[in-house]
C-alpha cells in the first residue's frame, strides 16, 4: 500500500522523499502508542466512524464501520488563499510565509508542540471510559473524539517533520513519550494530567477543555504561517463535534438529574441519578482548569506571538477593524498586597485574557441553555460558573485564595474551606462511580442520562453504532 493510501493527504506526501521516510518511521511508533494507550478493550470492534478523506464537503465526513487501529489518520490543509497577507501584528500586510523564518522558529515550534501534546493526552485520559459507556451512541461518540484527536496529532507532527527538521522529528517522538498523569514525564498542560474516570468528567472535559481548544485553534487559524493556519482551519471542522458531545452530553445529564429530582423529592442519588449539586461541582473543577489553559493574564509570550503574526485573536480578520494592537491598553485585575487592583496593560500583553473572555462568553451561553433545561423540568436549581479568579493554578491569581464569586480570602484555611464546598468531594465521586454501569444494547440509555434528540448521520437511536459481538 502506498503512503498516500495509508495516510490520506492533500500535501503531496509521495513527492517528498525525506518527509515520506520520516513519517514512515514515525507511523509504527504512533500505532504502538495507539494500541498501548488508545481505548482499552475495543480495538478489534467495528465502530461507525466519520473519516476525513479530503477537505471538500463530500470528503471530510465519510461514515462507515472501521476498526480503530485501521482508521486512516490523514493530513489535510484547507486550500491556500492566493495573495493572503499576514493579517495582524508588526508584519501586517506582508506576504504570508510558507517556510519558517529563523527568528520565529522557536516560537512556532513551541506553539505547535504545545497544541500537539494535548491531542494524545486526551486519548490517554479517556482510554478506560468505554468500559462504562451509558449507551452505544455515547460509546461511538467517545471513539470518534479519540480517533480525531489522533488525527490532530498527525496534523501537528506533519508540521514538525516538514518544517523543523531533526528538531521536529525529536519533538514528534516526544509527543508519544509523555503520558497523561505520569509523575516522571507528564503532559505539558496540567488539565491534560487530570484523571477522567467517569462519563460526567468526560462530558465536562469535552465541553470545557476542548472548548479552550476551539479558541486556541481559531487564534492559530489567523496565523501568518500559512501551513499552520490552513491546518488548524481544518481541525476546527472536526473539533466542533467534540464540543457538541460535551455540551449536549452535559445537557442530557442535567435534564435527567432534574427529572429524577422532581420525581424523588430531591433525592436523585437514591434513585440512581447524579445530584445537580454534584454536576455543579464537576463543572467548577473542570472550568477552572480550562481557564488556566489560556495562560497568564499578562504575558510577554502572547505579545510576541501577536507581534510576529503567529497567533491572532479569535476571528481576528472578521471581528476587528484595527489589527496592530499598538498603543492600545486593557485593564487587568491583579493582586497587590492581598487586594484586587486594576492595572493598565498594553493590549498585546493581554492577548491571553482577550481570548479567555471570548471563551467565558461562549461558556456562559451554554450554561444559560442548561438552566433553561432545568426550568423546563420545573426544578428550582441554577448552574453557575465560578469567577475566573477561583481555583487558578496559572497566571495572576495562582497562589491566591478566592471565593467561588471571586472575592479574596484572608488565609489558606479559609480557601481550603471554600474548596471543600465547591469542588467535587469523595462522596460526589462515589455517587458518580456508582452509576457508571455499561449499557450496550442498541437504543437503550443508562438511567442517569437522557437520550439525545437524534442519532448520528441521520441514523436511528437504536442503530448499532458499535458492533460488540
Amino acid at each position: 500500500m502506498s503512503l498516500d493510501d495509508r495516510i490520506p493527504n492533500n500535501v503531496d506526501l509521495s513527492s517528498d522523499r525525506r518527509l515520506q521516510k520520516a513519517l514512515e518511521q514515525w507511523q509504527p511508533k504512533f500505532q504502538e502508542w495507539w494500541m498501548d494507550m488508545g481505548p482499552e478493550g475495543f480495538q478489534a470492534k467495528d465502530v461507525y466512524l466519520r473519516t476525513a478523506t479530503s477537505v471538500e464537503r463530500d470528503g471530510w465526513a465519510t461514515f462507515d464501520y472501521v476498526k480503530m487501529p485501521d482508521y486512516r489518520w490523514g493530513i489535510f490543509l484547507t486550500p491556500e488563499e492566493p495573495g493572503r497577507p499576514v493579517g495582524f501584528g508588526d508584519m501586517i500586510d506582508q506576504p504570508s510565509f510558507e517556510e519558517v523564518p529563523g527568528e520565529f522558529r522557536n516560537s512556532l515550534r513551541r506553539l505547535i508542540v504545545t497544541q500537539g501534546d494535548t491531542e494524545p493526552a486526551s486519548v490517554e485520559q479517556q482510554r478506560l471510559l468505554g468500559q462504562t459507556c451509558p449507551s452505544l451512541y455515547d460509546l461511538r461518540n467517545l471513539f470518534q473524539v479519540n480517533v480525531e484527536e489522533g488525527r490532530h496529532l498527525w496534523a501537528m507532527v506533519y508540521l514538525l517533520h516538514r518544517y523543523f527538521g531533526r528538531d521536529g522529528r525529536e519533538e514528534g517522538d516526544e509527543l508519544l513519550a509523555r503520558r497523561s498523569g505520569n509523575a516522571d514525564k507528564p503532559r505539558i498542560l496540567e488539565a491534560f494530567n487530570q484523571p477522567i474516570n467517569d462519563w460526567l468528567s468526560f462530558f465536562c472535559f469535552t465541553m470545557l477543555v476542548d472548548r479552550d481548544g476551539k479558541y486556541q485553534l481559531a487564534a492559530l487559524a489567523e496565523s501568518g504561517f500559512s501551513p499552520l493556519r490552513r491546518t488548524t482551519q481544518f481541525m476546527l471542522t472536526e473539533e466542533a463535534h467534540h464540543l457538541f458531545v460535551g455540551e449536549t452530553g452535559l445537557g442530557r445529564v442535567i435534564r435527567r438529574s432534574a427529572q429524577l429530582r422532581r420525581e424523588s423529592d430531591g433525592q436523585e442519588a437514591k434513585v440512581g441519578g447524579i445530584p445537580l449539586e454534584t454536576i455543579q461541582r464537576y463543572i467548577t473543577h473542570w472550568y477552572s482548569y480550562a481557564l488556566d489553559l489560556f495562560g497568564s493574564e499578562i504575558s510577554s509570550n502572547a505579545a510576541d506571538f501577536f507581534s510576529s503574526g503567529l497567533k491572532g485573536r479569535y476571528h481576528e480578520a472578521s471581528k476587528y477593524s484595527e489589527h496592530s494592537a499598538k498603543d492600545q491598553f486593557q485593564e487587568i485585575p491583579i493582586i497587590e498586597n492581598g487586594r484586587v487592583t486594576m492595572k493598565q496593560v498594553p493590549l498585546r500583553n493581554a492577548m491571553n485574557e482577550v481570548l479567555r473572555e471570548e471563551y467565558i462568553r461562549d461558556t456562559e451561553r451554554a450554561v444559560r441553555n442548561w438552566n433553561k433545561i432545568i426550568k423546563e423540568e420545573n426544578v428550582n436549581f441554577e448552574i453557575l460558573l465560578p469567577h475566573r479568579r477561583f481555583h487558578r493554578h496559572q497566571g495572576e491569581y495562582a497562589g491566591h485564595g478566592f471565593t467561588f464569586d471571586g472575592s479574596p480570602l484572608p488565609d489558606a484555611a479559609s480557601y481550603q474551606a471554600e474548596l471543600a464546598k465547591t469542588l467535587p468531594t469523595a462522596r460526589d465521586r462515589e455517587i458518580v462511580q456508582s452509576v457508571m454501569t455499561p449499557v450496550t444494547k442498541p437504543g437503550q440509555m443508562a438511567h442517569w442520562i437522557a437520550p439525545p434528540t437524534k442519532g448520528i448521520n441521520d441514523q436511528a437511536l437504536d442503530f448499532e453504532y458499535v458492533r460488540l459481538n
